[in-house]
């Protein structure tokens, strides 16, 4: 998680007053938060925030929250944005590259050596969270006295571009940046296969900036800097917008005024765009969300400690909600705001004085007492994935086809489905240690999805260079024992198995478990050489036939 590092001092004079320490050591980790260690009286100080607060990554946006998380200034912190006197030309040329940009002008900021590395820090943090290495954006800040608006974000050839970036003394061309400089062999895979390079340049053409990679030497900011350009590109909107106005609002608690630019990228819209979200939420439907009473007024006031404004109406509060959050997305996140407001330390109430005794679930027991009768067999305990794809689950095994539960946004065509069976996945096992030595048993108690409910199941497979039915029945009988659980053994057709090798168990009028060899088929197609034997039982519902036993 990012970690904040800063000056005690720094601190109380972004909150506009002197807070002692030892509060704010207190406070500071209950609006998300895990204090550094802090020796009393030093002034550096170090907290690290959830990653879920990108707006609490700078001691800027850390001070803002804690004004009015103390009742300092609650409520939600207006920031005037100045009209627009520069204009950008977005080129429809970087669509397929990085399409989305959005920039901000901050004027009339005092840049000392603490904002400096304030703003470097800031900076990576949100380039490595959010912004995913820099893949989703990438942040300049430039000192804009050194070029001349109007402002150009184009992609070119190679060819066309040449510029010396920052720290550094000697033209680049793109080519030589992405092999030879350290940031550009860091981030030369955003780039990869790119015919034309992104570029930000003045009216003059000098080059600000060479977007996912690096800036231009000729904006850097230094010390005494007075106005700042920043601009932000990426292959995400929420993510670009987010990022700069955290940024700009950054600056502008340390006194700087910002000013809109006149985006033209074929419609001419205003960036930045710091207007509050809005949103309007029940007290009723968050008291019982949180377990707590509120009450209209008493869930303004957690709101207003939050930074956020809200007023009530009935059982309806109206939120407006800061630009730079952008980690409220749902209701629930704004209830979660009005639990942090409240305060975590008020929750809770007198501890019952019922005795109660636990014990094991009967899945459980059972579960544990077959762990020890295979083991005790032979077998080697295994984990599997719990996802697996539907060829494996249901073509190669022989096994009944049945509804598999999808995932929807698969990384590999392996992966593509949460498991039906054991069988499959323990399959693969073998399959992968097929050059060890024979035999080979092993077993899994896991969980698998059967019509979309979770089911625990027990698998054990055996491969040996002979085999026999007998084996696995003999194993199966040591399981129904421990189980103890009234059942008969029926003949299986699975095509699974080996015709005449494979049988059913029935308890209850259902099949609570299969058992047999492997037919040669299967045995082939999982890539195997030796004979199989094979055995699958439903824990969950022998466990809970035989509940009263566990």
């Amino acid at each position: 998680m990012p970690v904040i590092n800063f000056s005690y001092g720094d601190l109380c004079s972004l909150l506009g007053e002197k807070v002692p320490q030892e509060t704010l050591v207190e406070r500071i980790p209950l609006i998300g938060a895990d204090m550094h260690d802090t020796e009393g009286g030093a002034d550096e100080m170090s907290v690290e925030f959830f990653p879920d607060r990108p707006d609490l990554f700078s001691v800027e946006g850390l001070a803002r929250s804690l004004r009015a998380f103390l009742s300092i200034e609650t409520g939600l912190k207006e920031y005037p944005v100045r009209e627009p006197s520069v204009r950008a030309v977005v080129d429809g040329s970087v669509r397929g590259i990085r399409p989305f940009f959005s920039c901000a002008i901050v004027r009339d900021i005092t840049i000392d050596d603490a904002l400096l590395r304030s703003m470097m820090e800031l900076q990576e943090k949100l380039h490595m969270t959010i912004g995913r290495k820099r893949s989703k954006f990438a942040i300049g800040i430039h000192d804009l006295d050194r070029v001349v608006p109007p402002f150009r974000y184009s992609a070119v050839p190679a060819e066309d571009i040449c510029f010396v970036p920052l720290a550094m003394t000697e033209p680049m061309s793109p080519e030589r940046i992405l092999s030879e400089n350290d940031k550009g062999r860091e981030y030369a895979h955003l780039l990869k296969g790119c015919s034309l390079f992104p570029i930000i340049t003045d009216a003059n053409g000098d080059v600000l900036s060479f977007p996912p990679i690096i800036n231009g030497s000729l904006t850097t900011v230094k010390v005494g800097s007075r106005n700042l350009f920043i601009d932000v590109t990426g292959t995400d909107a929420k993510a670009v917008k987010g990022a700069l106005d955290i940024v700009a609002t950054a600056l502008a608690e340390r006194g700087g005024s910002i000013e809109a630019v006149i985006l033209d990228d074929g419609s001419e819209r205003i960036s930045p765009d710091l207007t509050p979200a809005e949103r309007s939420v029940s007290v009723s439907e968050c008291e019982k969300f949180l377990g707590i009473s509120l009450g209209p007024e008493g869930m303004e006031d957690a709101l207003r400690k939050m930074g956020m404004d809200a007023s009530a109406s009935g059982d309806s509060v109206n939120v407006r909600i800061p630009a730079t959050r952008l980690d409220i997305m749902h209701t629930v996140d704004v209830f979660e705001d009005a639990a942090v407001g409240y305060g975590f330390e008020r929750f809770g109430g007198k501890h019952g004085m019922v005795q109660t005794a636990g014990r094991l679930s009967p899945e459980t027991s059972l579960s544990e007492s077959l762990r020890d009768v295979l083991i005790g067999l032979g077998f080697t305990e295994v984990t599997t994935l719990t996802l697996s794809n539907p060829k494996d689950e249901f073509t190669l095994s022989g096994l009944p086809e049945m509804p598999a539960t999808k995932v929807l946004n698969p990384i590999t065509e392996d992966h593509t489905c949460l498991r039906s069976h054991l069988m499959p996945s323990l399959m693969r096992i073998l399959k992968h240690n097929k050059h060890r030595d024979l035999p080979q048993r092993i077993f899994e108690i896991g969980y698998v999805l059967r019509d979309h409910r979770i089911s625990l199941r027990l698998c054990a497979l055996h491969t040996a260079s002979k085999t026999t039915f007998t084996e696995i029945k003999s194993v199966s009988e040591g399981i129904l024992r421990e189980m103890r659980a009234d059942h008969s053994i029926e003949a299986s057709s699975l095509p699974a198995f080996v015709d005449g090798r494979g049988a059913s168990v029935i308890s209850e009028g259902s099949e609570i478990g299969i058992f047999g060899e492997l037919s040669p088929k299967v045995i082939t197609d999982f890539e195997m050489t030796h004979p199989v034997l094979m055995l699958e039982f439903d824990l969950s519902a022998a466990a809970g036939r035989a509940g009263s036993l566990f």
